[in-house]
């Protein structure tokens, strides 16, 4: 494989972890169930120092009601500045659930509350729904700051991969709509551009897309998402952000990818056009890292670093 000798060494067993994925449409079912008896089986670490609690709250128009965890640590009692977390896979699998530990961690480590949502899933729920499902809840966080006890003048969006493109996608709507102001967008390897399909094909890059998240993933994920051949003309910035005609008025944003990720050219010319914007960014390009690095053990020492970087920059824009 061209990228195998630039691989972090210390990354090289999480490799083992990853199995091959092929989609279809006809296989989601299964495959989603697999990932739900994975999850299912995994340990789960008791924290006392972070409560979660489950709600539900209205959808969309016409949409079903939506599932949020909620997680906030446990001897705070003061407004807390909130996160609203998007989960990814693709924009076809996950849940928020498996994010959790994750989530709980996040919540205490920056003393934040932290609200993730399920969204639905493509093909079944193509754009706008997604994206709109997400909106719904930060509607909601921000209209019931009061009586969720946190700050609306700090509130920021936060996603990994697919929910990294929905965050960033949800603060264009944000700005747009004009009804919720954020302070942040955190974007852990964003899926931001469905033209990518075309760079990897016509174009390609030798030494990123080969683990974890391909080519072929991508075209399935974006061609889910979109209902529609993904590259073509008049896709909605609101599904693929790097369609936004322009990034003014956007918040701060932290963006990090690794070297290896099929996601590391659309992620850095995000970032360079919103730093061209006067936008304040923070980018991180980890080597020898491919898409979802940083759930390597915590003996990974890249996967450790970037934990730190996103916790640092997160707790800067949340609490000053």
């Amino acid at each position: 494989m061209a990228s195998e000798q630039l691989v972090d060494v210390e990354l090289k067993p999480l490799l083992d972890f990853f199995p091959p994925i092929e989609f279809s449409r006809e296989g989601l079912p299964a495959l989603r169930q697999m990932f739900a008896d994975m999850l299912a089986a995994a340990p789960v670490a008791p924290d006392s120092s972070v409560t979660m609690s489950l709600v539900s709250i209205a959808g969309p128009a016409k949409a079903p009601p939506l599932r949020i965890l909620c997680y906030r640590p446990a001897t705070s009692a003061a407004a807390l500045p909130a996160v609203l977390h998007i989960h990814g896979g693709g924009y076809v699998i996950g849940t928020p659930d498996m994010m959790d530990l994750s989530n709980r961690r996040l919540a205490a480590d920056v003393n934040c509350a932290v609200f993730s949502v399920d969204y639905r899933l493509a093909p079944e729920t193509p754009h706008p729904g997604p994206v709109e499902d997400c909106y719904a809840a930060l509607k909601w966080l921000y209209d019931n700051a009061p009586s969720l006890n946190i700050d609306r003048a700090r509130i920021a969006v936060k996603g990994e991969s697919a929910g990294g493109g929905l965050a960033a996608a949800l603060a264009l709507l944000a700005r747009d709509r004009g009804e919720v102001p954020l302070v942040h967008q955190h974007l852990i390897y964003p899926m931001l551009d469905d033209r990518t399909i075309l760079t990897s094909s016509e174009n390609p890059h030798p030494f990123v897309g080969e683990y974890v998240w391909t080519p072929v993933q991508n075209r399935f994920g974006w061609a889910s998402l979109l209902a529609a051949e993904p590259g073509s003309a008049g896709v909605s910035p609101y599904a693929a952000p790097a369609r936004a005609d322009t990034l003014t008025g956007l918040p701060s944003t932290f963006i990090s990818v690794g070297a290896l990720d099929l996601f590391l050219e659309e992620d850095l010319e995000y970032a360079r056009r919103l730093l061209r914007t006067g936008i304040p960014v923070e980018l991180h390009v980890y080597p020898g890292a491919f898409h979802g690095f940083d759930f390597a053990p915590q003996t990974a020492r890249v996967a450790l670093a970037a934990a730190r970087d996103s916790e640092a920059a997160l707790r800067k824009a949340l609490h000053g």
